[in-house]
């Protein structure tokens, strides 16, 4: 995958510059791994805009503090993607399909799917109506 390198950081905004002719699609995940001050820096930055001149404009997923210009960010050639299936049922996860749960066990599942991904045909929805239940008293009612 494409290898480029931070050029700016305003806070969750991070444009990175990639050789020429293999920018990132839009939508694709890119990370960012090192260490600067001591600090190990593990972001995720998914991409958002074609600047020109090799230049992508990313949005982080997590804190930037600590990142720094001239830092390595490398394509990883798909979008950001998150566990489905039942084994998903009762957990918590962040944006990055990482649990955030007290449960240390991990998920397991096989399938993941992209964070963005086209709606579902009109053939494909369910149009008639029924009650949903939300198991939440105030909403129910």
């Amino acid at each position: 995958m494409a290898k480029g390198k931070v050029v700016q950081v305003i806070g969750p905004v991070v444009d990175i510059e990639f050789p020429a002719g293999e920018l990132p699609e839009i939508l694709n995940a890119v990370t960012i791994k090192g260490k600067a001050e001591g600090v190990d820096i593990d972001l995720v930055v998914e991409v958002m805009q074609h600047l020109g001149d090799s230049v992508t404009r990313c949005i982080a997923m997590s804190s930037t503090d600590g990142l720094m210009r001239g830092m390595e960010g490398e394509d990883t050639g798909s979008p950001i993607k998150v566990p489905v299936g039942k084994e998903c049922l009762g957990r918590i996860f962040n944006v990055l399909g990482q649990t955030v749960d007290k449960d240390d066990t991990p998920v397991g599942n096989k399938e993941f799917w992209p964070i963005h991904r086209p709606a579902p045909k009109f053939d494909e929805q369910e149009t008639t109506p029924h009650v949903l239940e939300t198991g939440i008293k105030v909403v129910d009612l």
